[in-house]
């Protein structure tokens, strides 16, 4: 029962290391595996994962967002602002802790005022918003740091080329959410503190992990005072890592790896991407997941600017194209038994027509 629900719970890395020893068959193991990995792309997403968690466990995204949410005294306005903070949470946090951190805000919100009529609707936009509101930077998404660090992306071009999809997404987002009917409401008092001092000495901690996403620093530097840092300011941070994640990536690492040494596998996705990037690179993603989808495909392209733009804009669509999507649909669930189907036929309504149009607008860009 244990494994069967660590699988469930890690589906995506299971699935990874599924595929990469695969492919370790097609490919013996031999010392080109050692070229496969990334490591500036791992220690920056350790340190950054590391350091949301120890700021998670003291409650200072929860209690920074109850303090902007009781601003707010309508339905309509209160939704907004839990989405708005997600979407900016996710350019800070990263996508999936953007939602591990708010999605249960959200929840104690409509609850408390006994909204929760609106609560598969305010989940699926703060799922969107968490998708596409970390594509603006370097390290709002896990494929968005392998890129920036694959390719070695100036920051202001990378920023640049995502100002457009993420624009739009703010408008269309924000336009969703407004439609909501407007119904006065009293939220209750936060109860929730936080600690200055660890807040403080976090903070610097974070602000340095993201100077090495920025190659301020060499990254091997965050990877010795962070660890070292936390192991005595807070162990359990370092303990609720998202480690299967980590591993989620060194498995795609080997199995794009290996793919990207078979030659008809080479020939096909080459071609493929060269005829359009930013629509087979979406719709790999509906197939495969936004982050394998960047490690594989950025074997066989150097159109990093289409595959960005693909990678990002097609995390929303299927429950799979992004992981965000499954810790929703989890959430959802456990505080909705037996509504999985009317969560799924809504979440693909939004989601499919968000797809649509930002592809759509970004092929004509």
């Amino acid at each position: 029962m244990r494994l069967v629900a660590f699988v469930k719970k890690n589906a995506v890395m299971v699935i990874a290391l599924l595929a990469a020893a695969v492919t370790a068959v097609l490919v013996p193991v031999d010392r080109k595996y050692v070229d496969y990995f990334d490591y500036k792309t791992l220690t920056c997403l350790f340190c950054v994962l590391a350091v949301v968690c120890a700021l998670k466990n003291i409650n200072f995204f929860y209690v920074l967002a109850c303090k902007i949410v009781q601003s707010f005294k309508t339905t309509r306005m209160t939704i907004l602002a839990l989405v708005y903070i997600t979407f900016l949470g996710s350019m800070l946090i990263a996508n999936d802790m953007a939602l591990l951190t708010f999605l249960p805000l959200g929840q104690r919100v409509l609850a408390a005022t006994r909204k929760e009529r609106y609560m598969a609707f305010t989940f699926i936009m703060q799922n969107i918003a968490a998708n596409l509101g970390g594509m603006l930077t370097p390290f709002g998404n896990p494929q968005n740091l392998y890129m920036y660090t694959k390719f070695g992306i100036p920051t202001g071009e990378f920023m640049e080329i995502m100002l457009v999809p993420f624009s739009v997404s703010i408008a269309l987002i924000t336009i969703c959410c407004l439609c909501v009917k407007s119904e006065v409401l009293t939220l209750p008092e936060n109860e929730w503190k936080t600690n200055p001092k660890r807040a403080s000495l976090y903070l610097v901690l974070f602000a340095l992990a993201i100077t090495i996403v920025f190659r301020g620093i060499p990254y091997y530097i965050g990877l010795i005072i962070i660890p070292l840092v936390l192991l005595f300011a807070d162990r359990r941070a370092l303990k609720t890592v998202d480690y299967p994640l980590l591993f989620t990536f060194v498995f795609f690492f080997i199995f794009s790896g290996n793919m990207a040494r078979l030659e008809p596998v080479r020939d096909l996705l080459s071609g493929l991407l060269e005829k359009n990037t930013l629509l087979f690179g979406v719709l790999s993603c509906q197939c495969i997941s936004n982050v394998p989808s960047a490690i594989l495909l950025s074997q066989f392209t150097e159109n990093y600017r289409d595959l960005l733009v693909a990678v990002n804009i097609g995390g929303v669509g299927t429950l799979i194209a992004s992981l965000a999507s499954l810790i929703t649909f989890r959430e959802y669930t456990k505080h909705n038994p037996g509504k999985a189907g009317y969560y799924i036929a809504v979440f693909s309504l939004f989601n499919f027509g968000f797809l649509v149009l930002l592809t759509v607008i970004m092929s004509l860009w």
